[in-house]
């Protein structure tokens, strides 16, 4: 199996998320000098589908704590398309605001332009973030081989950070812990 270089430069676009999130301070403790801080980054590959919102309800219920924070990413083709980033933004808006209700935990968003399994794994090399979430459509071994996965992708590729893989609801009790 041969390496993928992923040195290329990524377009990206910070998102600004809505005002209806207050903006909480870092929690600073007399331990916490320097680089170390509570709370651990995760990193949340999102998109319109209904699995990818499945798993980041799943990742809000069971992964996130009070003190984490969540990187969103949506890879898009375009980031200049205007069409294209607004209806990304108000995706990431709405998961932001949902984040913070349910959780309570500090959203950070970026919509990244290119191939979506080298654009999470440069994100998380980005980053490093204690995990990455990202849905499945729970396709077949034979179909993912012949068509391809993104979940396969990073699963293989993302060196840097765990990847976790929540099947789609359809999976029913599988898809619990």
């Amino acid at each position: 199996m041969e390496t993928v270089m992923e040195d290329e430069e990524m377009k990206w676009r910070e998102v600004v998320l809505p005002s209806l999130i207050p903006v909480v301070g870092e929690p600073e403790l007399e331990r916490e000098k320097g680089d170390r801080r509570r709370g651990r980054d995760i990193l949340i590959a999102v998109d319109h589908g209904p699995n990818s919102k499945h798993a980041f309800d799943w990742a809000l219920v069971h992964l996130c704590r009070l003190a984490d924070t969540i990187h969103l990413l949506h890879a898009v083709t375009s980031v200049t398309n205007q069409v294209i980033y607004d209806a990304s933004q108000a995706l990431m808006e709405n998961l932001a605001v949902e984040a913070f209700q349910v959780t309570m935990v500090k959203t950070v968003a970026r919509i990244v332009e290119g191939d979506p399994g080298k654009a999470i794994c440069q994100e998380a090399a980005r980053i490093k973030p204690a995990a990455v979430v990202m849905g499945t459509r729970g396709r077949s071994l034979f179909q993912s081989v012949l068509q391809g996965s993104v979940s396969e992708y990073c699963f293989h590729n993302c060196k840097s950070a765990p990847v976790i893989i929540v099947p789609g609801k359809d999976a029913g009790e599988e898809s619990v812990i």
